[in-house]
């Protein structure tokens, strides 16, 4: 097979592969005093979203009835939470995994779980209460909605901004300059990571009644940063 190389076409590109090498290194010479700076904003919000996690398990050596056991448990709390103003309900995870004695199967274990999240917190943990009856709860945790999260980082991203520029102000100043401009400039913004409440136990008995679990929704911290770089001007 027969390649014909077009010597000019090839010419062509290294030249602007070169060019455009050089182009970088001219504007990285002509980038002088550039500072890198730092500031942030930060509140403490109200956590105003409930989030549980329940599971049903068996254990036994008829993985079909297991199965069917789980579903049936599950579907009806699922009914049951539908039924819930305000919760919105979710199944998990559902698997089947063999239970070995030394290298022997002795039986099978069948588990699935749901999620709940609600922002009525009075209803939701009533809820959970009912359902202890025969799930177990995995982990209770809170966290800020969606909507009140937004709210709360343009608001902070403002303030950051403002902190921002007050104190590239005053590094121009410092180092004896009239003025600067903005070359860069990332916004960030995280708050605290959510740590769920984890429960050891195991599912109650169905005729056993089951207090609501106490729960405080607390508050999070919600922070923006704002990191960039200014370069002072000569006039």
């Amino acid at each position: 097979m027969n390649y014909h190389i077009n010597w000019k076409s090839w010419l062509v590109a290294v030249w602007l592969l070169v060019s455009a090498q050089s182009l970088s290194a001219a504007e990285e010479q002509l980038a002088y005093d550039r500072i890198n700076l730092s500031a942030s904003a930060s509140a403490k919000v109200d956590n105003d979203v409930l989030i549980a996690m329940l599971y049903f398990q068996k254990e036994g050596d008829d993985l079909p009835a297991l199965s069917n056991e789980v579903n049936n448990v599950i579907g009806k709390a699922v009914e049951q939470s539908k039924k819930t103003s305000n919760v919105t309900v979710q199944t998990m995870g559902y698997f089947s995994s063999p239970v070995h004695k030394k290298i022997q199967l002795v039986g099978w274990r069948v588990r699935q779980s749901i999620r709940l999240e609600s922002r009525d917190t009075a209803a939701l943990t009533k809820l959970i209460g009912d359902l202890q009856n025969k799930l177990a709860v995995e982990s209770i945790s809170y966290d800020v909605s969606p909507n009140s999260r937004d709210k709360v980082e343009e608001r902070l991203i403002s303030e950051a901004i403002v902190a921002f520029n007050q104190r590239a102000k005053l590094i121009t100043k410092d180092l004896g300059r009239s003025k600067y401009r903005l070359v860069r400039m990332n916004v960030n913004a995280m708050g605290d990571p959510v740590r769920p409440m984890r429960s050891r136990g195991g599912p109650m008995l169905a005729e056993a009644s089951v207090k609501a679990p106490s729960i405080e929704a607390g508050q999070q911290k919600i922070q923006v940063t704002i990191q960039g770089t200014i370069e002072l001007q000569v006039e």
